[in-house]
């Protein structure tokens, strides 16, 4: 975000090229893939920060930048197969100190399983079918540590304890096949977990799995972070994840940051009509619901052809309560209400504030 970059985490000017005081800063990322129909903007200038100890959600329909973030953060977008270069990767990414865009390959891979893990969205095909779940995990652990397999097994089949696997001592020989659904993601966060990383980033974490074992997911991803003190990303699309797991929410749309600021504050003092769509659309089971669901009307911008102005305004029921025609020509800024509370909307504060309080609150 706009004053992030400029301030940094503790309010301290902070230059391009200078940490700041956050275990996590990500500055004004831009992540764009050429392609033969054109540049695909996937992040467009992204900013934020994440202490340790402290889960930030990132949220947004499916298209808008989220797992790119992720995997950039990760460091997997630097260079393509044949060393040919996939994407345009621009900014800085500041974890403990270090900047990681800036950095060369070596030491980004070093870091990678020790400092920074990820938990992926689809652990079937993100782990190898054709070794044991334990080998595995001791493969992990032994790339970061010099121990013989034997101590690294153990330390696997330690893991698969400490997440829940029944029998861990006999399951470390399964093959990711043999595992549900909900075992194979457990066995995915001890892979993620075997080094204790930092920063533990997870990437729809619960999709495709019953009420039951996300509840189960989400408590075990909670009480390894009490245990471990790491900073946790939860990206998803499930408001009702968030609102369970997160301090920080950060809402994008089209690649880029469109509402950021605490849960407390995003839940109940939205600023942005995306986020209000958002909220509109997401069940509720704490109350009767009478009225049926809100959905945002039409779909997702290509990312290559972005609308001007704002790029919510083909969709967004407020498009033309700004006089003029400003929310179609002039991108709106990243700004703070004054309460680390930012949002991107051409519409004033007050106005949004009674849209929100007359219009939107009372149907949900």
């Amino acid at each position: 975000m706009t004053e992030l970059t400029k301030t940094g985490a503790l309010g301290e000017p902070v230059g391009p090229g200078e940490p700041s005081g956050a275990f996590l800063e990500v500055r004004d990322l831009k992540v764009h893939f050429p392609t033969e129909d054109g540049l695909v903007k996937s992040v467009d200038g992204l900013s934020f920060t994440l202490e340790k100890g402290k889960t930030l959600g990132i949220v947004g329909e499916s298209g808008s930048g989220k797992s790119v973030t992720s995997l950039g953060i990760m460091g997997l977008h630097r260079v393509g197969q044949y060393g040919r270069q996939r994407a345009r990767i621009s900014g800085e990414i500041w974890l403990n100190g270090k900047e990681l865009l800036s950095a060369d390959e070596d030491e980004v891979r070093r870091l990678r399983g020790r400092e920074i893990a990820m938990i992926f969205q689809d652990p079937l095909s993100a782990m190898h079918p054709y070794f044991t779940v334990g080998q595995q995990i001791a493969e992990a652990y032994r790339v970061h540590n010099k121990v013989d397999k034997k101590t690294a097994r153990t330390r696997a089949v330690e893991l698969l304890d400490r997440v829940g696997i029944p029998e861990p001592h006999k399951r470390v020989d399964s093959y990711p096949h043999e595992f549900s659904g909900g075992m194979r993601q457990r066995a995915m966060i001890a892979m993620a977990l075997v080094n204790n990383p930092e920063l533990l980033i997870a990437d729809e974490p619960t999709t495709a799995l019953d009420v039951t074992v996300q509840a189960q997911i989400l408590d075990l991803i909670r009480d390894l972070q009490q245990e471990f003190g790491s900073a946790v990303i939860m990206i998803t699309h499930d408001l009702g994840v968030v609102a369970e797991m997160a301090d920080e929410l950060l809402v994008m749309y089209g690649g880029r940051c469109v509402e950021r600021g605490t849960a407390e504050k995003v839940f109940y003092e939205p600023r942005h009509p995306y986020t209000w769509g958002l909220l509109g659309s997401m069940p509720r089971i704490d109350r009767d619901q009478t009225e049926r669901l809100i959905p945002v009307k039409g779909s997702p911008p290509s990312l290559i052809n972005i609308p001007s102005g704002c790029a919510f305004n083909p969709r967004c029921p407020y498009a033309d309560v700004p006089k003029g025609n400003v929310t179609r020509t002039v991108r709106p800024e990243l700004t703070e209400d004054g309460s680390r509370h930012w949002s991107a909307c051409h519409m004033s504060q007050e106005e949004r504030t009674r849209i929100w309080t007359e219009e939107i609150a009372p149907k949900l």
